[in-house]
């Protein structure tokens, strides 16, 4: 029997790269988690110890920080696009660089002064191999819900079914959505983003649901005719069940519960996964590889 050695990576996760710009009097923020990897023939370093064409985690992360003083960060996907091309130049025995950043939002209170913002973290997933480059824009943990315009009925039911249909119920989620760009050559990432996102948002807020499945069809649909250059979207949609809590028990004159107070279930939650795909797409190569989850 012969053993070898499967595919590997190796690389420095989750460095905090926080950039202020100082140019002016007002301040500018962007606040960054980065991950970085390399894959290729690193055969060595596993089976012999031999370092000689590893480029150290410790400097992958310098890098990081370094180039968001020397090449600045427009977009997290600029950003990357640069870090991962630095790196790939760096090591010669890398085949493939990928970056991961997740960007966390601030509002601006003064020239200098900033709160945390509490909505959804904006993603981004740079593959550079020798050959080609991949850009996967997203976005996580972006909360919606609502209140009314849901239904959930005619479902498949048996012995053990207790669910109740229901033509009006809160619909609820934490949404990842990341999407595929189609091409890297011309693209104003922020500009996109932010169109993006108001894409998903207003389909959400419009969209009359007969099941999250649907809900999700429509915004990824709605996503990719609006951006043509976009060749696919990919969801994970947890269902943030709200159960309308039973006032029955209660020994109170009057109280009635008419779709008003509900209870907020943590888990177990429904877990729906999706994509849209534009049929002449050019193929996904590498773009998803080392990203989390169905997406």
């Amino acid at each position: 029997m012969t053993l070898i050695l499967g595919a590997n990576q190796y690389g420095k996760a989750e460095s905090r790269v926080v950039r202020i710009v100082r140019d002016t009097a007002r301040h500018e923020i962007r606040d960054l988690n980065v991950s970085t990897s390399l894959r290729g023939d690193f055969a060595d370093a596993h089976t012999t110890g031999d370092q000689a064409n590893v480029l150290p985690t410790d400097t992958q992360k310098n890098t990081a920080f370094a180039y968001a003083k020397l090449h600045g960060v427009d977009s997290i996907e600029d950003y990357a696009l640069a870090l991962g091309n630095r790196l790939l130049e760096a090591t010669p025995a890398a085949a493939q660089a990928q970056v991961r950043v997740e960007e966390y939002a601030w509002d601006r209170l003064g020239d200098h002064s900033f709160v945390r913002r509490g909505g959804g973290v904006r993603t981004a997933v740079v593959t550079v191999t020798r050959s080609a480059t991949h850009v996967v824009s997203g976005v996580r943990d972006l909360v919606l819900l609502n209140s009314t315009d849901s239904e959930f009925k005619g479902f498949l039911t048996d012995e053990f079914t207790t669910l109740p249909e229901t033509d009006d119920r809160i619909l609820a989620t934490a949404l990842v959505a990341r999407w595929r760009h189609g091409t890297t050559d011309g693209v104003d990432w922020n500009k996109s983003y932010a169109a993006g996102l108001d894409t998903l948002l207003q389909t959400f807020a419009g969209t009359y649901s007969r099941a999250l499945q649907e809900t999700l069809h429509a915004m990824g649909t709605a996503l990719l005719e609006s951006q043509p250059d976009l060749a696919e979207v990919r969801f994970s949609a947890p269902n943030k069940h709200h159960f309308l809590v039973d006032f029955g028990g209660f020994r109170v004159d009057g109280l009635t519960n008419d779709g008003e107070v509900f209870i907020a279930a943590d888990r177990p939650y429904g877990l729906i996964e999706a994509e849209v795909i534009r049929d002449d797409a050019p193929p996904a190569g590498d773009a998803w590889l080392a990203v989390p989850g169905f997406c």
